[in-house]
């Protein structure tokens, strides 16, 4: 293990200097199953269900969150949990949308 993995603080700004091109998003961190990502999504964006539990953290934006057969709106400073294999997609986000995306544990999830 080396010390930046014990330990670390995440700029928004260091990590966003990092996105290239067409790119929306960069892996910022990782450490075992743990998998932290930036990203600004562009519109439409049709998420696809992952193998791991996700959570995001809304930096700025709003929007719709759809999953699970729900509909739920967000802004800054919410936080967004999407347990593993379920359907989920963000709309109507604002042009400032951005997020930290967070996958952890094994994959199919946490067992409740």
């Amino acid at each position: 293990m080396s010390e930046s993995d014990r330990s670390r603080a995440l700029s928004v700004a260091e990590t966003r200097a990092k996105i290239r091109g067409a790119e929306h998003a960069v892996v910022a961190f990782r450490r075992g199953p743990l998998d932290v990502a930036f990203s600004f999504p562009v519109r439409p964006r049709q998420q696809t269900p992952h193998k791991q539990d996700e959570i995001y953290f809304v930096i700025r934006g709003r929007g719709v969150f759809i999953h699970d057969g729900k509909r739920d709106a967000f802004e800054s400073g919410d936080l967004l949990f999407v347990a593993a294999g379920i359907e989920h997609q963000f709309e109507d986000t604002s042009g400032d949308f951005a997020m930290w995306r967070v996958f952890y544990g094994p994959e199919g999830g946490e067992v409740p």
